[in-house]
């Protein structure tokens, strides 16, 4: 058996994630919000899907992740599960679902985790949130952290540009990277934050870090299934690789459908019954 395949076999855990740190194992993460879409990566190997808000930018068109929903996030995730056998899947909490107090997190990540059956949740924030991650990490329900660029305090910060390039917020960052790390999260995704600084967090904490827009010394990276695939033309920051040109595609093929339909060429005979 290949590497590829043992990889693509394995059942990976959040203890699967941290061994992989300790084993040098960089760890791959991509979103999906769909059946198909988590099935093709499951597939393949990956090794963590997130189930992300940014369901919210890519399939609902809203501008930014706050209107998403505890219900949007279960029935997305619910999808997901599906069609996954290997990988681990971790849901985002969506804006205000897990902020106001340690009970009403409980109700929602226990909604999720239980209705759902998923691996983890993701919370966004530092410091403020740690009594809540250290709660829920208590009675069972694992956490992965966020810091850097957090989408849902948009509002907050009036802009998408790169997060703690100052000395005294990227002491913070580090901070708050060791206070998540010690109340018990498996991993943190450091998002839009200097490399350099990144670096000094991955090496700072024994939980691992995932990079996104962050240089390549974090321990995993993560991108958005629809930025990698092309498919958000409108959306090209310099960490996003297109790995392939989807809109063309799709364009292409509904050109030619619309184009056969007209001409009556679709469908022939041999398409009927």
């Amino acid at each position: 058996m290949s590497t590829a395949q043992k990889t693509s076999a394995r059942v990976v855990t959040t203890k699967t994630v941290m061994t992989m740190k300790r084993a040098g194992e960089k760890i791959a993460m991509l979103t999906a919000y769909d059946f198909l879409t988590a099935r093709y990566l499951d597939q393949v190997g990956i090794d963590i899907i997130l189930v992300g808000d940014s369901v919210g930018n890519v399939v609902q068109g809203h501008e930014t992740t706050l209107p998403v929903t505890v219900d949007d996030m279960i029935y997305h995730a619910k999808a997901v599960k599906r069609a996954v056998k290997n990988a681990l899947i971790v849901v985002d909490m969506p804006f205000m679902s897990y902020q106001n107090t340690i009970e009403e997190a409980v109700r929602n990540c226990g909604r999720v985790m239980k209705e759902v059956g998923v691996g983890a949740v993701k919370l966004e924030g530092g410091e403020y949130v740690a009594g809540i991650v250290r709660h829920l990490v208590k009675i069972g329900i694992p956490v992965m952290g966020h810091l850097g660029l957090t989408p849902q305090a948009i509002n907050r910060f009036g802009t998408y540009e790169v997060r703690a390039q100052d000395k005294h917020e990227a002491a913070q960052l580090l901070r708050d990277a060791k206070i998540l790390s010690d109340a018990g999260v498996f991993s943190v995704v450091l998002e839009k934050i200097p490399a350099g600084l990144a670096r000094k967090v991955t090496a700072a904490i024994s939980v691992p870090t995932i990079g996104i827009g962050a240089g390549p010394h974090c321990d995993g990276q993560v991108l958005v299934v629809h930025d990698m695939l092309g498919l958000t033309e409108e959306f090209r920051p310099r960490f996003v690789r297109r790995y392939s040109e989807m809109a063309d595609t799709m364009r292409g093929a509904f050109r030619r459908y619309i184009s056969d339909v007209k001409s009556k060429q679709f469908p022939t005979m041999k398409e009927s019954y």
